[in-house]
């Protein structure tokens, strides 16, 4: 069937891309809350989500932004700069890790490598655009690349491209590796990473068809000898250049082989990324940013404007240390009825209207993952409050947590396909973007972007069957576009 998504009946534009979704692989899952003919567990719109033209140069601006945002924040970590010793932030960083995996972040072998895959979750307020965290092994690659080919069969243009995701992933994932033109590209899934299986079989599967040289594998499948890592290909086993390492660090004991893996990483004999560094993967770097004994460095080792965009962007965000202060400190920028906060005491007994707060574990725990361990202030009574705050300063030690101020999304306007009635329904939403941006050399390219129009009345917005999942693309300039 050809269709043409200006001209199309958008019931058909809805049927056309849930019959392109891929039936055996890539959006498996539980479909007890789904209309029976749906092959995707989210509601399907007729349409992209429609950038300004100005949401989308920000968005151009912000990747190389956190690219070099990650570059500095590696650099503090490892060194003394200009009589600043940074002691304190690495006890931060390093706090509630094994000393294995504290080891692993600092190989000489891997100082300089940095995330060649970041997506920053977007909340899109009425002041502008709030970073809710950073990701540096996100989900999604598979599937918003496969809807995004499905949205531009209908003539759409979305940004980057049709294939951005797929053929940005090679160029990024495969310019690691040393004196290689055509690395042999292993993406090495975790039982933990389970449900991201599929997806990333099906993207190693797309530029297999594309005649790169990518396979999905799990762990346990690694062989290992004098030279290196392999794994069994069509003909034969075949050695591994680059390792794309698709699980989480805090499940390192359950990894197989994982010890082999970094001992030929540490000999340069393959390319693990994102490298093994636990602490580029913590939320408290948006609370590092904003401190001000650390303002002089960020503005210092960040370029051009990206200072004042992070600085818009990072919603503030404390760590939630135990540690006792002297009366006359403050919390810096923490205020509770216009009135500074010194004692994270003073914190407990706040209105409904004074905790838009949210407490979050700040990395390296399985509660970090997908919204798990997120308390958000108003939206629970107090005595749970109280209990999250308590429990954030009991196990600073072994999961330190962060405070963060609430940003509330703007209610956006999203169309999307009912089933059961065969029509096209009208809903507001609060909207997260999530563009994946993926680093090429020193070039930050924008590869493709999923858009999630949540329904008003959730507090913490994330994947769900009641909201709108669709690929974005640039209103044409006669447009307003919803944001």
């Amino acid at each position: 069937m050809s269709l043409c998504a200006t001209q199309a009946d958008p019931r058909a534009i809805c049927r056309r891309i849930n019959e392109s979704a891929p039936t055996e692989y890539i959006f498996e899952g539980d479909r007890s809350r789904l209309h029976p003919e749906s092959r995707l567990p989210w509601r399907i719109s007729p349409e992209p989500f429609w950038l300004t033209g100005d949401q989308h140069a920000f968005l151009l601006r912000l990747g190389p932004a956190l690219h070099a945002f990650n570059r500095a924040a590696n650099l503090l970590y490892h060194q003394s700069i200009r009589g600043l010793r940074p002691d304190w932030v690495r006890a931060y960083l390093d706090a509630g890790k094994p000393e294995r995996t504290v080891d692993l972040g600092r190989l000489n072998r891997v100082k300089s490598h940095l995330p060649v895959v970041i997506r920053p979750d977007l909340i899109v307020t009425a002041d502008g655009v709030r970073a809710a965290e950073l990701d540096s092994v996100p989900g999604g690659i598979g599937f918003t690349a496969q809807l995004t080919a499905a949205y531009a069969d209908l003539g759409y243009e979305l940004v980057g491209g049709a294939h951005g995701l797929v053929e940005g992933f090679w160029r990024a994932v495969a310019g690691t590796a040393r004196n290689c033109d055509e690395p042999v590209v292993c993406i090495l899934v975790s039982d933990e990473a389970e449900a991201y299986r599929d997806e990333m079989e099906w993207l190693a599967g797309a530029l297999r068809e594309r005649g790169r040289p990518v396979h999905c594998r799990h762990p346990r499948e690694l062989h290992v000898d004098d030279d290196g890592v392999l794994i069994d290909g069509g003909d034969g086993r075949v050695r591994v250049d680059v390792a794309y390492r698709f699980f989480e660090l805090f499940d390192l004991p359950n990894i197989p082989k994982v010890e082999l893996v970094s001992y030929h990483a540490k000999k340069n004999a393959v390319r693990v990324t994102p490298p093994m560094k636990a602490y580029l993967e913590e939320k408290m770097w948006l609370a590092l940013f904003h401190n001000p004994r650390l303002a002089a460095f960020w503005e210092r080792e960040l370029p051009g404007d990206a200072c004042d965009l992070l600085r818009d962007v990072f919603p503030r965000t404390w760590v939630l240390d135990p540690t006792p202060v002297p009366p006359h400190v403050v919390v810096p920028g923490l205020q509770v009825g216009g009135r500074p906060v010194s004692d994270w005491e003073e914190l407990r007994h706040l209105s409904k209207k004074e905790r838009e707060l949210v407490i979050k574990p700040s990395g390296f725990s399985e509660k970090a993952q997908q919204s798990r361990g997120v308390t958000v202030g108003h939206d629970v009574p107090e005595e749970d409050w109280r209990a999250a705050l308590d429990e954030a300063l009991r196990s600073f030690e072994q999961t330190p947590r962060v405070l963060q101020n609430f940003h509330k999304g703007a209610r956006l306007p999203a169309r999307y396909y009912d089933f059961e009635s065969d029509t096209i329904e009208s809903m507001h939403g609060r909207v997260l973007l999530r563009p994946y941006y993926y680093v090429v050399g020193e070039e930050v390219l924008l590869a493709g972007v999923q858009c999630l129009v949540c329904p008003s009345d959730k507090k913490v917005l994330h994947g769900m069957t009641e909201a709108v999942l669709t690929p974005a693309a640039v209103a044409p300039a006669s447009e307003d576009g919803p944001g």
